[in-house]
């Protein structure tokens, strides 16, 4: 029986672009995840009565009481650059969902805010490829 073998490259095409969106959706949602956590941290630790103390606390507490069911990643550094997150992009809809949480991580360490700011561009928000230039400037 003789095939087409376009037929088999487009399965393959088809399998692999899905598999591909269904990485950038899983990526893309555990950024919401951890931007919505950096929300709740900021929220909890603006009822405090002493602020820098309290926040220090909850942040330490609130890992002893989740690292253990669901790992690592959320320790208190993890929790903290969570809590960073938020507070450096305040929008959640404003968040890309070309940009990897991984890329995200790297903006954070950006000390000039001028440089994580959005550029003008038709989306009014940088691209991969921009946020790639700007950590790795060649």
């Amino acid at each position: 029986m003789l095939i087409n073998q376009s037929f088999i490259t487009d399965i393959k095409s088809i399998i692999s672009d899905s598999r591909e969106n269904a990485i950038r959706t899983v990526d893309h949602q555990r950024t919401l995840m951890y931007w919505h956590i950096g929300k709740r941290i900021f929220e909890e630790e603006q009822e405090g009565k002493d602020r820098a103390d309290y926040g220090t606390y909850l942040i330490k507490y609130l890992s002893e009481k989740i690292q253990p069911e669901f790992g690592s990643g959320f320790s208190t550094r993890q929790l903290e650059r969570y809590r960073q997150f938020y507070r450096t992009f305040p929008i959640a809809s404003a968040l890309r969902t070309q940009l990897s949480w991984t890329q995200y991580k790297l903006l954070l360490s950006v000390d000039n805010e001028d440089a994580r700011a959005p550029k003008a561009n038709p989306s009014g928000y940088r691209t991969a490829a921009d946020v790639c230039k700007l950590l790795r400037p060649d």
